[in-house]
């Protein structure tokens, strides 16, 4: 069981959802398209975090690099696109890789102000190592950022409601690459429980 959080820190935890540089860089290969906005709020919840010390879980995609052969195009390990936004790095912090372990220290949350966990996939769940982090975790509201809505935050936010975890998603914080579906999505979401919110609403 991993070690729960401090309860003066357990009031939020944030997600942040795949904040790499292909999808928040103009640059990028999978660029979303509110990526200006969009990554000023998450410089925003970002400093948030910093200044209350709330703790990060973040996720990367990350895709074999064959050559240039591969199916998927970005996120590819090894290239720069794949790593994350540097403002949404924390100097206190871990990664772990993308493989079939659910291994954690049971203090990880208390030892670290930051644990990065790559995936190979977009739904965080199907990582065993993911999954029992944000299964096993307890906080008063997991707060999610990234991208994309309509795939990546929206199997995220499902996942964590299915497991009976209270969340909270900052609407204005999340890069989609489809505005249709994105829309849908949070609709969806928030029929499951999901509460919409907006990054004034928790920098005030």
């Amino acid at each position: 069981m991993i070690l729960q959080l401090h309860p003066r820190r357990r009031c939020h935890l944030l997600i942040d959802i795949d904040t790499q540089k292909d999808f928040l860089l103009p640059t990028g290969r999978a660029c979303v398209r509110n990526q200006a906005e969009v990554l000023t709020n998450i410089r925003r919840i970002m400093a948030w975090a910093r200044h209350e010390n709330v703790p990060v879980i973040s996720t990367a995609e990350v895709y074999p690099n064959n050559n240039g052969c591969s199916e998927i195009n970005y996120c590819l390990d090894g290239t720069d696109g794949q790593r994350k936004v540097p403002c949404t790095l924390f100097r206190e912090r871990v990664s772990f890789p993308a493989d079939d372990k659910n291994a954690l220290p049971v203090d990880i949350l208390l030892a670290y102000k930051q644990v990065i966990l790559h995936k190979r996939c977009i739904d965080p769940f199907e990582e065993p190592r993911i999954e029992r982090l944000l299964s096993e975790v307890q906080a008063g509201e997991f707060v999610l950022i990234g991208a994309g809505t309509e795939d990546a935050v929206r199997t995220t936010a499902m996942g964590l409601l299915q497991r009976g975890k209270k969340v909270g998603i900052i609407v204005d914080a999340l890069g989609s690459h489809n505005i249709k579906e994105a829309k849908l999505a949070l609709r969806k979401m928030k029929a499951k429980g999901a509460k919409l919110i907006r990054t004034k609403d928790v920098t005030y």
